[in-house]
């Protein structure tokens, strides 16, 4: 028995949904249960191997269990009013064809908040169930990323800066699953006055 078929099946052996009156309405729950097996099997494929896993219930049936898949946005208002949405997750819905596509990935990218003042740039990350050890930093002048890669957890984040920075001046800390990333702004070279 599929899971679709567990999940449904309770409209079959219900003797209230068998011909008559709703048969049009068991039609439509027919082409769903197959339109939604059929995305549901395209998803297990294209799911990486290391987010599925098989597992034995205590009544000796086995069961597949997939992820964790994890998608969510923040959305704040920019220095210059307008909204910033930021995407974190290992799901990435697109569109291919005309239709819509879920794109899963192994990694997650964390939830980030990017903090500027006149000083410095603040990256704020939310990386739960790692260690400190573990999380791997590297910047330039326009971006710093972050990643983790563990049996247990992973993570990939490349995140762009709002302004230069001196990446040889940076400090982190990393306290109850939330890395803090504090960035000194680079000071713009003051000119020199040219004579003509």
């Amino acid at each position: 028995m599929s899971e679709w078929e567990r999940w449904f099946g309770w409209r079959r052996r219900w003797p209230f949904f068998r011909g008559g009156f709703f048969s049009e309405i068991e039609e439509f729950f027919r082409e769903m249960e197959e339109m939604m097996e059929r995305e549901f099997k395209e998803f297990s494929e294209r799911a990486p191997r290391d987010l599925i896993r098989e597992r034995t219930l205590p009544d000796g049936t086995k069961v597949r269990e997939f992820g964790p898949f994890v998608y969510g946005y923040s959305v704040k208002i920019g220095p210059d009013g307008k909204p910033e949405i930021r995407e974190f997750g290992n799901i990435k819905p697109g569109v291919e064809f005309g239709r819509p596509r879920i794109d899963i990935m192994e990694e997650r990218e964390p939830l980030t908040d990017v903090i500027t003042t006149d000083d410095e740039v603040k990256v704020i990350a939310e990386l739960p169930g790692v260690e400190k050890k573990d999380i791997k930093l590297h910047g330039t002048e326009d971006a710093l990323t972050i990643s983790v890669d563990t049996p247990q957890r992973k993570y990939h984040k490349k995140v762009e800066l709002p302004v230069k920075v001196d990446p040889k001046k940076a400090k982190a800390s990393y306290k109850n699953g939330v890395l803090e990333v504090t960035l000194q702004r680079k000071k713009e070279p003051k000119g020199e006055p040219i004579m003509l």
